[in-house]
């Protein structure tokens, strides 16, 4: 597996248990509510998950597949339950939030989304952007693990027909992990997850690094 050629790859144990239980004792004392689908800027509001995302371990390997020094994009906590059981069809990644609109060529589709400004950056952007999906506990088939198609961020960036598509002529891969272990991928990667079947606590920290360098006087919300 090579992450240049397939777009992913998965470190084992790569985040220590007792700094994982933190993040889960600190969203489980929580009372913030949460919402379908995660809790958006999950970094503002546990100061466990900021942790996280601002420690050198995780920059260091965010390093080694950007073109310039990683800057955080979005951190979501996703928690797959009986409750909130949800299913994702086949997508790309390929919005980002930033706290100005601007004007520059190949940005475009712009929105509002939770009082910030979403764009839908060109493919150079995409191309120099990582998520790390750190696993606070194992996922599998049965309880909703991520699926996704190796080597499809190589199409750029695709219609919902031409996803649909090369979906229904290729096959995919169940990322199974343990807790601790950590997928990487790029954002455009094709990738939806299955309702779980066997709904258990599927907890997740996503975490989008950028090396593109905005228009100076913005910044990545």
């Amino acid at each position: 597996m090579s992450f240049t050629n397939d777009g992913f790859e998965i470190l084992s144990d790569f985040v220590l248990t007792k700094n994982l239980n933190v993040i889960i004792e600190d969203v489980v004392s929580s009372d913030i509510k949460r919402q379908k689908g995660g809790i958006r800027n999950a970094e503002k509001k546990y100061q466990s998950i900021k942790n996280l995302v601002s420690s050198e371990k995780l920059f260091n390997r965010a390093r080694n597949y950007l073109l310039n020094n990683p800057k955080v994009v979005r951190v979501i906590f996703f928690d797959k339950t009986i409750e909130n059981n949800w299913l994702v069809t086949w997508h790309q990644d390929r919005t980002v939030a930033v706290t100005e609109r601007f004007e520059l060529e190949g940005w475009g589709s712009w929105s509002i989304k939770d009082s910030t400004h979403h764009v839908q950056p060109p493919l150079e952007v995409l191309n120099n952007m990582v998520t790390f999906r750190v696993h606070l506990d194992a996922a599998n088939e049965k309880n909703g693990c991520l699926k996704i198609m190796p080597c499809s961020h190589k199409l750029g960036i695709l219609s919902q027909d031409e996803i649909n598509q090369y979906c229904n002529n290729h096959t995919p891969i169940n990322c199974v992990v343990n807790k601790g272990d950590t997928l990487i991928m790029r954002p455009h990667l094709l990738h939806s997850s299955s309702k779980a079947v066997n709904p258990t606590n599927r907890r997740v920290v996503h975490i989008e690094f950028s090396g593109f360098c905005l228009p100076e006087g913005i910044l990545w919300a």
